[in-house]
Parts: structure tokens; sequence; C-alpha cells
């Protein structure tokens, strides 16, 4: 059988460079969760719901909000990386399980990251220069690994930067609908308008709510970075749940001023560049080309991340035997896990290259709820595993309600189309064989090692 016991970075092996304090985590967390999440999805949001399509965010950040609380009590218990696997290894210590959670996170990562380095090429360059979208995606995930390869340091700083670029581009569409009210225009009777034309109204609002819950997600990446962290057990709580704050604050004000000055048909037709439309509304002479920049970034900022915490994760899990140890190699001078940055860069490559990648938006949402509701179940059942530290400990109702909402969002009650399960399936058939090559790379291992 598999070994899954649990121990810290082989001897052999150098640690990875601690360089996160609290304020870097603080950006690392806003940067994750805002990403490209809010310039895709207002538009699809707007489709489901209607006017209020400030609503669906909400929603998904209780849920998500809910949720951290259970990250927060298990990475304070075990800050260590490899994250929601970690705490599913520990809690059911089922190595087919602990193998699937982390496929599921890793293929949240790695195919944001690939959607991202399209998107940059496709969309956001092309607004400035033509150049061939499969080159343009390969070169952006060979400079991210790069970017990985060169240190957690220069990374983190990279996205203070980006994160602020970002922000930027959202206080914009803000600023623009506070100006626009303030001169009369804009319609407020929107806000409160649900679409229920084929749906009743409760479909309407939670088939909205778990797809704007994929705009929500990217807290949970942070945990995978708790073994470069400054004292992880005591700057975890306030960054994370600020930074969730925070994040939840301008979705909804955004989503806000889109309804306020745009009908949500309009919003729904015009797909992912919903905001641009708001923009066009609210300030008809605003250069397009700054807001295109804008976006540049921000996929930078999401794909870099993204990345980040695949590498880690596949490096967490080696150092918790779930994976062969080859993972867990960190180079010895710039102190990052080098293996699984070319690892996931590679897969990344394949995917930009070959794959339809825009078909698994729904269904990674649909896999992290899974994922979500497995931590949430894990973290009650970790209360048996007493720490001589302490750490953030949730009310145990909250769990309780996380992992109820998680599980009835992933079900088709919620309005979840058939299509995200379909391609669940098939993902998950993947996992399942690359789960049985793990395991007999492993045991071949095993024996060679005896």
């Amino acid at each position: 059988m598999t070994d899954v016991s649990v121990g810290a970075p082989r001897a052999e092996e150098p640690r990875l460079r601690r360089v996160m304090g609290p304020k870097l985590l603080l950006f690392f967390v806003v940067g994750d969760i805002i990403g490209t999440g809010v310039y895709a999805l207002t538009g699809q949001v707007a489709g489901r719901v209607g006017g209020a399509l400030w609503l669906p965010f909400l929603l998904a950040f209780v849920v998500a909000f809910m949720t951290a609380f259970s990250y927060l009590e298990l990475v304070g218990k075990y800050p260590r990386a490899a994250g929601a696997a970690l705490y599913a290894n520990k809690a059911f210590g089922v190595p087919f399980l602990t193998f699937m959670v982390a496929f599921a996170v890793m293929c949240s990562g790695i195919t944001s990251a690939s959607s991202a380095a399209v998107a940059f090429g496709a969309t956001y360059l092309a607004a400035f220069v033509k150049l061939p979208t499969v080159l343009v995606a390969i070169a952006f995930v060979v400079l991210l690994a790069l970017i990985n390869f060169r240190g957690v340091g220069e990374s983190v700083k990279a996205n203070v930067v980006l994160t602020c670029i970002e922000l930027a581009g959202l206080l914009i569409i803000i600023g623009v609908g506070v100006w626009a009210v303030l001169n009369g225009d804009g319609e407020p009777a929107r806000l409160v308008e649900i679409d229920t034309a084929d749906k009743t109204w409760l479909v309407a609002i939670t088939s909205a709510t778990s797809l704007a819950f994929f705009a929500m997600v990217g807290f949970e990446d942070s945990v995978n970075m708790a073994e470069e962290c400054h004292d992880p057990v005591r700057i975890f709580p306030r960054a994370m749940l600020w930074g969730m704050v925070i994040a939840a604050t301008i979705y909804v004000l955004v989503s806000v001023t889109s309804s306020l000055l745009v009908p949500a048909g309009d919003l729904a037709a015009a797909e992912s560049d919903a905001l641009l439309k708001v923009l066009d509304v609210g300030a008809p002479g605003f250069p397009r080309e700054v807001f295109s920049a804008i976006g540049l970034f921000a996929v930078i900022n999401s794909a870099l991340i993204n990345m980040l915490m695949a590498s880690r994760l596949l490096y967490g899990l080696a150092n918790e035997r779930v994976l062969p140890p080859v993972f867990g190699r960190v180079h010895p001078v710039r102190r990052t896990p080098w293996v699984s940055i070319v690892f996931t860069s590679l897969i990344a490559i394949v995917l930009v290259s070959f794959a339809d990648i825009s078909a698994l938006g729904g269904t990674t949402a649909l896999l992290l709820l899974v994922v979500f509701a497995v931590v949430n179940i894990a973290v009650l059942i970790l209360r048996r595993d007493k720490m001589s530290h302490r750490h953030f400990r949730a009310p145990t109702v909250v769990p309780v309600l996380a992992a109820v909402c998680c599980l009835y969002l992933v079900s088709p009650f919620s309005g979840r189309p058939a299509q995200d399960y379909r391609v669940a399936g098939i993902l998950l058939a993947v996992g399942v064989l690359l789960w049985l090559v793990n395991w007999l790379v492993k045991r071949a291992l095993d024996r060679r090692a005896a």
C-alpha cells in the first residue's frame, strides 16, 4: 500500500525560502481572487440572473468566506504546502482520494493559467499587435516558469505590482459608475430584476451563484504557499479574511455599476467584453487601449499565481509521500521546487497547444466546490488531532453550513448545466489513469529502495 504518513521535507533537500510576510500574503490573496474572473464573468452572470447580478457575487462570497474558516483552521494546524490534498490525506488516509483532490486542485490552477495564456495572446495583446496565439501562449507559459524558478520573492513582488494594476482597472469602472449616477444616468430598478423567463427565481440565483463562485476562488491557493511565509499560523487569518472582503467589495461595486449603466441583456451579449461595454456607456471618451493594457497585466498576474500554486501543490505532495520524491526536489541556489515547476509548465504548454480549455471553466468550478466540501468535512474530522501550538479555530457550525452550501451548488438542483458534469467525468477518468500510473511508479521505487 502507498505510504501516506506525513513528515517534514526530506533532510537532504534544501528548504523553501520564507519571504512572505502579512502584506505580501494579503496582496497574494487579493490578486489571486480578482484575477481575470470578474472581467470574464460579469456578462455571463448577467445572462443567468438578470439585473440583480450583484446578488450571485455576494452569495458566492458568503459560501467562500465560510469555507475559508476551514482552510484557516487547517493551515494553522498544518502550515505546510499541499493545501486541500494534505488535509484530505490527514483526515481520511486514503491515497486515491488524496490524489484525486490534488488532481482537481492542480487542474483548476493549470487550466486557469492556460486560459490566461490564451487570453493574453488572443484578446489583450491582439489589441496592440497581431501574433500567432499558440506561440504567444507558449512563450507566455515559459516566461512564467522562469519567473517562478527565479524565486518566490521575485514572484510575489511582481504580484504586488500586477495586483495594483488590476485594482486600478476595476476602480476605473467603479469611478465611471459613480460619475454617471451623480450626473443622473443609470437605472436603479435594474438592481432588483431577476430573470425568471425559463426557470424559478431560486434556480436563476443559484445557477448564477455557481458561476460567480469561480470568481471567488483563489483564496485557497494561498495555503499552498505556507512554507514560504513567515509565521504562517499567525499571519494567515487576517490576510486571508481581509483579502476576501476587499475582493468581494470590489466585485459587488463593479456588478452594481454594470447593472446600473447597462441592461442585463446587453451585458450578456457582450460576454467577456462586458466591462468594456460599461466603460463605453459611462465614459464614451475613455480610451479602450488603456483598459486592454490593464487586462494584459491582469491575465499575467492570474496565471503567475496559479502556476505558483500548482508547483507548490506537487512539491507538498511529494513531501507527504503521495507523489514520487522527484517532485520534492528543491534547487539549491534558487530554493524553488524546480522539477514541479517544469512538470506543471509542460502540462500548461500541452493545454494551450492542443486542448479546448474554454470548455473547462465551469467544470473547474464544479470540481473545486467538491474539494471545498471535502475540506469542510475534513476540518471536523481533524478536531481529534490536537496540536501543541495555538491556532485559529472555526466555529463548528460554519464548516457544516459551508459543506451543505458547496454540495448544493455542485448538485443539478442549482441549475448547473449538464456539460459541466460530462467534462468533469472525462477529467476524473484522466485523474484515475494518472493515479494508476503514479501507484505503479511508487511501487517500483519502493521495491528498488527495499
